[in-house]
């Protein structure tokens, strides 16, 4: 399972009842996750003028994590959050080509990783590790 978090999608009226839209806007990309207790990590390739935001849940049995970036940025950009399982933001940076630093302490459980895209185009690549 991917861990996305369906809970950001807008619900869509359908004449037969509701429906929740549950689709990665990185979908047409074909996004490599990787999201395993302890490890989440991201890679798309040739993504092309994509403005949306994606969302993940992901299990940190820790406090911490590393952050490690190896992105590509033809245009726009992309902002990743990640927040502890109490919501308190413990990481907010744009992805750049070569990074790799610690979040701050949080709560373990169950962390939300968001990456937010701004008329982005590039190879997006990211990883996050329980420290």
């Amino acid at each position: 399972m991917l861990g996305l978090n369906c809970a950001r999608y807008i619900p869509i009226a359908i004449a037969f009842g509701a429906l929740t839209a549950c689709r990665d806007p990185l979908a047409p990309f074909q996004p490599e996750v990787s999201n395993v207790t302890d490890s989440f990590a991201l890679q798309a390739t040739g993504v092309s003028g994509l403005s949306s935001t994606s969302s993940y849940t992901w299990t940190n049995t820790g406090t911490r994590a590393t952050i490690n970036h190896s992105t590509t940025t033809s245009a726009g950009s992309a902002q990743l959050t990640v927040r502890d399982a109490s919501g308190a933001v413990v990481y907010d940076r744009a992805l750049v080509p070569s990074l790799n630093e610690p979040t701050t302490t949080g709560v373990a459980g169950t962390w939300t990783v968001q990456l937010r895209m701004t008329g982005y185009s590039g190879t997006l690549n990211f990883r996050a590790q329980k420290l």
